[in-house]
């Protein structure tokens, strides 16, 4: 079953970030920064995120992209009465104005933007778990970009941010999840998905 198979390499990637020092992170988080010049578009829309804790970079590259892009655009979770998940909204990125949000993401403040404004982003970056060489992205499992993803525009690139070692050979999907088209590691940079060797 692919939904307990998901859940067992969330759990082994989830221990492995725990184990990244600072050190470490901070490195990582300084070569995903480099990699910015190459992967965006200048004066263009990107949507991206404020990466949690044990997530691949740090807060400094939304500073990056928003220098180098026309409008940073980040995901604002949130659900139905009944607490169900549905597709992202968006906010634009100002530095300094992000404020605690559903499950304690970091989100901007309102106004916020309906879930189409993600149509208007030439580059997604995506939160991922881990990714494989066909584009097959491991998300935490809510479920909300799976949701989203509809709302892009089809030439969009689609970028899900990995550690080197999250990029693996071969991840369980489900015919829900929507493919990438990149991954963006600190140490290999932008790499085309699927890749064909």
């Amino acid at each position: 079953m692919a939904t307990a198979s998901k859940w067992a390499w969330r759990r082994q990637i989830r221990a492995a970030r725990r184990l990244v020092t600072d050190e470490e992170h901070r490195t990582e988080a300084r070569m995903l920064r480099n990699h910015l010049q190459v992967v965006v578009v200048p004066g263009s829309t990107v949507c991206a995120y404020a990466p949690l804790a044990t997530e691949p970079g740090t807060v400094d590259l939304l500073d990056e992209l928003l220098r180098v892009a026309d409008r940073v655009l980040l995901p604002v979770a949130h659900t139905t009465p009944d607490e169900e998940p549905v597709a992202l909204r968006w906010g634009e990125y100002c530095p300094g104005e992000l404020v605690t949000g559903l499950w304690g993401l970091q989100e901007p403040p309102e106004p916020w933007l309906p879930e189409s404004a993600l149509a208007e982003a030439e580059l997604v970056l995506l939160p991922a778990l881990a990714v494989d060489r066909r584009g097959v992205r491991l998300g935490r499992g809510g479920g909300f970009y799976d949701r989203s993803l509809g709302f892009r525009d089809p030439g969009s690139r689609l970028v899900a941010v990995v550690r080197d070692t999250e990029l693996v050979d071969e991840l369980p999907s489900e015919p829900h999840d929507v493919p990438v088209t990149h991954a963006l590691t600190p140490g290999r940079g932008l790499i085309a998905l699927p890749v064909r060797e």
